[in-house]
């Protein structure tokens, strides 16, 4: 049996594993995180979706960790510390606040949640999910069979048509 995850600390990122890649947020005290939510997300279908993937615009949220994290596993990931200087928490805390309700043009190699916790933390734009190449090898595979699912739907309703 697991020992239950200890409590965040102020400004920590947790990271939330979602199927093929990461959701990020960023702890902000009471039990709550601040994260980027692409605005095509479902509620109830999660992170991983093809149209999470594709969402062009996302808002910044306020909620309780435990509903972003729903039944996925998640720790406190504050992975570029021994490369970056953080932020005080305080002011990370601030920032994250201040930005909640704001929406924001959302890509998810160049501009995603994990682009905008690391700017909220240290100052820096950064995503290792989709590092120096700019697409991981997991997410063009996850398109690629998304693409095929999609394709082979609109097989099948045709056919029927």
């Amino acid at each position: 049996h697991l020992a239950p995850e200890p409590e965040p600390q102020l400004g920590d990122l947790i990271e939330i594993v979602h199927g093929p890649y990461s959701h990020w947020a960023v702890y902000v005290g009471g039990g709550y995180v601040v994260h980027l939510a692409p605005l095509s997300k479902i509620s109830g279908i999660g992170w991983s979706t093809i149209g999470s993937s594709l969402a062009d615009k996302a808002r910044v949220k306020k909620e309780r960790l435990c509903d972003v994290v729903g039944k996925d596993p998640y720790e406190v990931n504050n992975k570029h510390d021994d490369k970056y200087n953080p932020f005080p928490p305080s002011k990370i805390v601030q920032l994250a606040e201040k930005l909640v309700g704001r929406e924001y043009c959302y890509h998810v190699l160049c501009a995603n949640c994990e682009h905008f916790v690391n700017e909220l933390r240290y100052g820096v734009s950064r995503s290792d999910q989709v590092g120096p190449q700019c697409v991981p090898r997991s997410m063009v595979s996850y398109f690629l069979i998304s693409l095929l699912f999609l394709l082979l739907r609109n097989l099948k309703q045709v056919s029927r048509g």
